[in-house]
């Protein structure tokens, strides 16, 4: 919990769910997360202690399973996890239960250049992370039930991992957004500024269609990005607070979702902002967007079959309150409940064997 984005986000729910339980995090930011978990309930790996953690975390991947290897869970008979990688490797105590939420299939360790790219020392760590293969896939076998956050990352987690997983849809913080009126003449993207994410495509869209793009967001690709965007129609605004998001969001022509995601959450925040999302047709996107009602999809990776949906975009087509209906259809308090829901049962299952 050293930066902040949709992963970061979803856990505060589960949190939520249990006020009182402890939080175990192999790093943490209070300046970035302290709204989300408060600093008193979290315990921290040893690799916290490494000086310029927090800024570093990526080059770290090889500490991180043996960082949380060593967390002691002995005290507990039910432990909830939430990952992206790591927290499913958790040692648990016999008999006790473990339920993990999986927002994805380890992206580093399956598409490792995708995720980080070129960026800096990470070439000299490819060698490193494949060793990580091996205890991903043992990892994964250690929880007592896998949540998936999609359907797309449950078929996902039955080719890597050869389990089935529940599906849980991640929740959308629907009361930080107000439905707003489209008044903006631009486009916009909220994401961390990582090369899957494809915002690189997206700048180049901007710029055939001749349309302004706002960028929202910070990441290791932003200075690559940045130089790529330079003389274009595209703005890159760095990192944005939660009031002025909403605000972007709201006055937006539509959100643009350029890359395939393992669910998403930007298109249900735009919802939430009254606002459409044009979207990659693929991955957990095709889960969250309904085609013509909540948003539009075009159909190749390519700068050219954006750019025709920028072209072609109207956002007369949308209704403000259709799309925030379709958002509180995900709200936290319905996550929440399902969640407790699934941990008892399992529990009780575990019991009664």
């Amino acid at each position: 919990m050293n930066q902040r984005g949709g992963a970061e986000r979803v856990f505060a729910h589960f949190a939520r769910a249990w006020p009182q339980a402890p939080v175990f995090t192999a790093l943490y930011d209070e300046r970035v997360c302290g709204d989300l978990v408060a600093r008193e309930r979290v315990h921290t790996s040893w690799v916290a202690r490494i000086p310029g953690a927090n800024r570093a975390f990526r080059y770290l991947a090889p500490l991180y399973p043996r960082a949380f290897e060593a967390f002691d869970l002995s005290a507990f008979d039910t432990i909830v996890s939430s990952t992206t990688a790591w927290g499913k490797g958790v040692i648990v105590p016999p008999g006790a239960v473990h339920v993990c939420f999986v927002n994805t299939v380890s992206r580093f360790v399956f598409a490792y250049d995708e995720y980080v790219g070129g960026f800096g020392a990470a070439s000299l760590m490819r060698p490193l992370v494949r060793r990580l293969v091996d205890w991903d896939r043992a990892a994964a076998m250690r929880p007592t039930l896998l949540l998936a956050n999609s359907r797309n990352v449950a078929a996902r987690i039955r080719r890597y991992y050869g389990r089935d997983a529940e599906v849980l849809h991640s929740p959308v913080d629907v009361a930080r957004f107000t439905p707003g009126n489209g008044s903006g003449d631009y486009f916009i993207i909220a994401s961390r500024l990582l090369p899957y994410k494809r915002i690189d495509l997206a700048i180049r869209a901007a710029q055939i269609a001749g349309v302004p793009l706002l960028v929202a967001g910070t990441g290791p690709a932003e200075a690559a990005l940045r130089r790529l965007a330079r003389g274009t129609t595209t703005t890159l605004l760095g990192y944005v607070d939660d009031a002025r998001l909403n605000a972007l969001l709201g006055e937006a022509r539509a959100a643009i979702l350029p890359g395939e995601e393992d669910f998403g959450l930007v298109p249900l925040e735009a919802a939430a902002a009254g606002r459409p999302t044009i979207v990659f047709r693929g991955g957990g996107a095709l889960e969250t967007v309904i085609e013509g009602e909540t948003g539009v999809f075009f159909d190749e990776a390519s700068p050219e079959s954006l750019a025709s949906a920028l072209r072609g975009f109207d956002p007369s087509r949308f209704d403000a309150g259709r799309l925030r209906a379709h958002a509180e259809g995900f709200a936290p308090e319905r996550f929440i409940a399902r969640l407790r829901e699934v941990v008892e049962r399992v529990r009780g299952e575990t019991k009664s064997t």
